[in-house]
């Protein structure tokens, strides 16, 4: 059985998912889906170095 529309997609779902979006500049926002239902997001950001002023350690 298929889940109607707005079981799935909901305002809040809509807005944690923009948050997600908007707050990351390098990365993934992941949507984990059971049962025809979204339960989880996931948000990995990449954060990108300047490699030639940190190549020898010097920014650590």
């Amino acid at each position: 059985m298929r889940s109607q529309p707005s079981d799935f997609w909901s305002k809040e779902l809509e807005r944690l998912i923009r948050e997600s979006l908007e707050s990351i500049r390098f990365g993934t926002v992941s949507l984990i889906v059971q049962d025809g239902r979204v339960i989880q997001i996931e948000k990995n950001e990449k954060i990108r170095l300047n490699r030639s002023s940190h190549i020898d350690g010097s920014g650590i």
